[in-house]
């Protein structure tokens, strides 16, 4: 068996095993319905911004995941950093499907998947211990919001 198909089946397993993240990416902002053993380290903090709220939370494993949402509560954005992913699954929601549809072959010895279309665009990437990425909906940010602002 080639080592691409493996990366790439490890990689979406570990996608949909790591802790909580809160509301879904398109969705209502809410707190994770998640068990007790799962549960974020800190409690969202909600930090307004220029047309957004920004709502943070840090996973029991250390990873940081902000979410950005309009001022009609919907999340237009997720992002993470840190040691593990996040549950792109539960980030992502609807959305997941898209995304894990995709065969993006890991490259360079680095978990990489990326994701642009018209609906959604997720960047994802990293090595093991420092994981990053950032999802988003083109069609959902609010006037003047330049995604690369957003951290």
């Amino acid at each position: 068996m080639s080592f691409k198909p493996m990366i790439a089946a490890l990689l979406l397993r570990t996608l949909s095993f790591a802790g909580p993240a809160g509301a879904a990416l398109g969705g209502p902002i809410v707190a994770p319905a998640t068990p007790e053993s799962m549960q974020a380290k800190t409690a969202p903090r909600a930090m307004p911004a220029s047309g957004y709220s920004t709502h943070e939370l840090t996973t029991p494993a250390g990873t940081v995941v902000r979410q950005f949402a309009a001022a009609d509560g919907r999340v237009f954005a997720v992002t993470w950093s840190g040691p593990s992913m996040p549950d792109l699954r539960q980030l992502l929601g609807t959305y997941f499907d898209d995304f894990a549809g995709k065969r993006d072959p890991a490259r360079g010895g680095h978990a990489q998947r990326n994701l642009e279309n018209a609906d959604l665009v997720v960047q994802s990437g990293g090595r093991m211990r420092a994981f990053t990425g950032r999802a988003y909906l083109p069609s959902k940010l609010p006037a003047g919001v330049v995604i690369n602002d957003l951290r």
